[in-house]
């Protein structure tokens, strides 16, 4: 085809992004797609706030209709966000014989197999490389050059955020607290951080990339959560005297039929690849039964980034209208595997502990972490004032619920003053 014609769903900072980059390298587009690439429509609520791009007089509308029945568009690229009208706008521009392109993991997450059969229903392209990790490339591995090696792990750092607040926590010894309001100054955290330092956006990242590892249909609600805001200065101490960093993980693993989808902060060697992740940077590491280990890098998100991810889907979509093959890479999985339940999830633990530092503590301390099949790697003790002492442990793999009971026990005990840190622990040693 002569032209390929793209209509862009909401123009704030992404959808500006996307249409900065079209423009500036039209020719490029035009060389390695085959067809020239023309921005069409724009749907904005606001078509009076400011931009920094150029947009055509008449390209830009406030009404959905003058897109959707627009025969002449052939990509729609979403980039409201949110689940509505988001949703609905995909489903009615796949249904009208529309490829589609979105950077929306809060959808997907929720309603991704929806979407994956209404593209499959309407022989239509539906592609959300920028859904994770901006502009580092792991939807399309998944999607395409992995699908030789049998994927047994995907584990990452897949949020900016919680990455740079940790990475200052460590190399200064701040509180959470305040080192999240400079990221909120620096534009690294939004004025309503939760979704960030819950965990929840990493969670929406890992059921999608557990539904692409794993051929199973994962959702937001199969992910177990947790987030960094009770991570202290101390631990990122301990942590590294005992040869760890701390990060924010997403982490899907498939054994024996079982998923495990969770998100949460955990001790990582300093070996280890993640470990060296730092400040607003993204990585994700899978590993196959083929390929072994394998690990992508790069800039989660921003403008440009998340724009150069949503362009590349665009020039893919076009390659493939060009050549008669679109819905050629369908993302239809039924509920295949059984999501694992935390408690059965097997890992190390790094637990901080204050007791009463007298003779005989220890043993009965062990003797109980033993009871319930909890055995120790390594144990360092502090001796605090007023007679207590403060002991950081870190476990040999156990499970989740023998682990839980154990320090339930301990709780309860007299000698106990408080359990101040649970921790797992990621990676191999």
């Amino acid at each position: 085809m002569g032209v390929i014609n793209v209509a862009v769903l909401g123009l704030g900072t992404v959808g500006q992004g996307v249409v900065k980059v079209i423009q500036d390298n039209e020719k490029v587009w035009e060389k390695k797609s085959g067809s020239q690439i023309r921005l069409k429509r724009a749907l904005e609520k606001y078509p009076d706030r400011p931009m920094d791009v150029k947009i055509e007089p008449g390209v830009i509308t406030g009404n959905w209709e003058d897109i959707v029945n627009d025969p002449e568009i052939h990509i729609v690229v979403e980039v409201i966000g949110g689940i509505e009208p988001a949703r609905t706008f995909i489903l009615e521009a796949l249904k009208a014989g529309k490829s589609v392109v979105t950077a929306n993991k809060d959808l997907l997450a929720v309603h991704g197999q929806e979407i994956f059969r209404a593209a499959k229903a309407a022989g239509r392209d539906f592609f959300f490389e920028a859904s994770v990790g901006g502009a580092i490339p792991i939807i399309g591995p998944l999607r395409q050059s992995l699908i030789a090696s049998n994927v047994l792990e995907v584990m990452g750092i897949v949020n900016g955020t919680t990455n740079y607040i940790l990475t200052r926590m460590s190399r200064e010894g701040g509180r959470f607290e305040d080192i999240l309001r400079d990221a909120q100054a620096l534009g690294y955290a939004e004025a309503d951080p939760t979704a960030d330092v819950d965990g929840i956006d990493a969670a929406r990242k890992v059921a999608i990339l557990a539904t692409l590892a794993f051929h199973s249909q994962v959702t937001l609600s199969d992910v177990y959560i947790e987030g960094i805001k009770e991570i202290t200065p101390e631990d990122l101490f301990f942590a590294d005297k005992m040869g760890y960093a701390v990060k924010l993980l997403g982490i899907c693993r498939s054994n024996n039929g079982t998923i495990e989808t969770r998100v949460h902060p955990a001790l990582i060697p300093l070996k280890h690849p993640l470990a060296s992740v730092n400040d607003t940077f993204n990585a994700i590491f899978v590993k196959g039964d083929a390929v072994g280990d394998t690990m992508f890098y790069g800039r989660g998100a921003g403008r440009m980034p998340t724009a150069s991810a949503i362009v590349g889907d665009i020039v893919e979509i076009a390659r493939d209208i060009n050549h008669n093959c679109l819905g050629r890479l369908g993302t239809v999985y039924d509920r295949v595997k059984k999501i694992k339940a935390i408690d059965d999830v097997e890992t190390s633990f790094f637990l901080r502990m204050v007791l009463e530092d007298r003779p005989g503590v220890l043993a009965q301390l062990t003797k109980s972490l033993g009871d319930h099949q909890v055995s120790l790697a390594s144990v360092l003790q502090t001796n605090l004032q007023g007679g207590d002492a403060e002991l950081v442990i870190v476990t040999h793999k156990v499970r989740e619920g023998d682990l839980r009971a154990a320090l339930k026990e301990i709780e309860s005990m007299p000698v106990t003053r408080k359990i101040v840190t649970v921790l797992r622990v990621e990676g191999d040693a």
